[in-house]
């Protein structure tokens, strides 16, 4: 019999520096694919202060004003104001440029064509490493519920901000939630939610309190949580002072907030600013897609997959439906390797054309999760595949 324990997982908002790096290198590889789809990006950036610092390399032949785009994100996210205690702002950001072009060493293990010494001439993966994919019935995105209850939290914070309904809001926050889950694996009831949001000098911390326990039973599901559930809600009593004021903010830095906040494991490639001939994030995807299938297919309950790649070679190295369906599969863990095989192609350029990758979709997936959003490609079911996941 399953033990009973307590699961938690965190989100952050846009205005998190992190996320705010992060968003600034996926709307630079949107540009980038927009004009020319064949762009070859993996950008890097680093927020401080006013400082915002791009680093890594782009091979494209699209035009992109790479400063125009940073402020327009920031100003997006709502870093606009130039008050002494928001120094990281729309008009004051300094951007530093040091991309450069991809290594032709690296290129000619991507590109479809023979090279010497490479093996074969398919296009093969932009690196070695290890992705995973991860979906379980916990909730109706097929994610777990942890995960999926912090991001709540913090798209209906990123709302009401952006509506005007709460003028004190700053864009930096951070969500956690802890969930108790049943002898059988089933979420039974929420422990505790902790809420920081980065407000205005002049707002009580008891109007914080009291607006931000409201949101959160707004958007919660009333019956997981009871007399007991705890809201620490803006903890150290003051949060004036965010975003990169506060803190460095990296791109790549919050890959568990991005995936499966900690329930399902990670390779540690992280995902943002690369295109997809980067298997980390293709690959990921590609397992998540198959992962939420296998789910959704009425195969198990919970499934977990890994993939592994050689950098130039395009076929996997490996692939494990460990359905560590955790003990919840239904039929043989073989048979659904065997289906998965039949049904899916783990090489790149498929990869790409299934998913449609060479799309500017990117800066949709930045924040609240990579595995949320129903209208990405990768969150959608195919009624032959899973048809053949079933054996019929």
């Amino acid at each position: 019999m399953k033990k009973r324990h307590i699961f938690t997982s965190e989100s952050v908002g846009e205005g998190h520096p992190d996320k705010v790096a992060d968003l600034i290198s996926d709307s630079i590889l949107d540009a980038c694919i927009a004009q020319d789809p064949t762009s070859r990006v993996a950008c890097e950036t680093l927020v401080k202060d006013n400082h915002v610092i791009l680093a890594g390399e782009i091979t494209t032949q699209a035009v992109v004003d790479y400063e125009a785009i940073v402020r327009k994100v920031v100003d997006d996210i709502g870093y606009r104001t130039a008050a002494d205690d928001e120094v990281f702002n729309t008009a004051s950001i300094e951007v530093t440029n040091y991309l450069s072009t991809q290594s032709p060493d690296i290129a000619q293990g991507v590109d479809a064509c023979a090279a010497e010494g490479k093996d074969g001439s398919e296009q093969g993966a932009g690196d070695q490493g290890i992705m995973f994919g991860y979906a379980a019935n916990e909730t109706p995105e097929l994610m777990p519920a942890p995960i999926m209850f912090a991001h709540r939290i913090m798209i209906e914070l990123a709302r009401v901000r952006h509506a005007g309904e709460a003028t004190w809001l700053r864009p930096d926050s951070k969500s956690q939630v802890a969930v108790e889950y049943d002898e059988n694996g089933r979420p039974e009831r929420i422990v505790n939610v902790v809420l920081s949001t980065q407000h205005t000098e002049d707002v009580s911390i008891d109007t914080i309190r009291d607006f931000c326990s409201a949101l959160i039973r707004r958007v919660l599901p009333a019956e997981l949580i009871t007399e007991q559930t705890e809201f620490f809600i803006n903890p150290t009593g003051r949060f004036v002072i965010g975003g990169p004021h506060g803190d460095s903010g990296l791109t790549g830095r919050k890959i568990i907030v991005d995936t499966y906040g900690g329930m399902g494991r990670h390779g540690g490639g992280a995902f943002s600013g690369k295109d997809c001939s980067k298997v980390d994030r293709s690959g990921a995807y590609m397992c998540r897609w198959v992962a939420k299938h296998i789910v959704a297919a009425g195969l198990a309950d919970r499934c977990e997959l890994q993939v592994s790649y050689a950098i130039g070679k395009a076929d996997p190295t490996s692939i494990m439906v460990d359905v560590d369906t955790f003990g919840t599969a239904v039929v043989d863990e073989s048979t659904i390797i065997e289906r998965v095989k039949k049904a899916f192609s783990f090489k790149p350029a498929d990869m790409e054309s299934a998913l449609g990758l060479r799309r500017p979709i990117f800066s949709r997936t930045t924040n609240y999760g990579h595995f949320t959003k129903a209208d990405l490609p990768w969150e959608q079911l195919d009624p032959a595949r899973l048809a053949i996941l079933k054996g019929e």
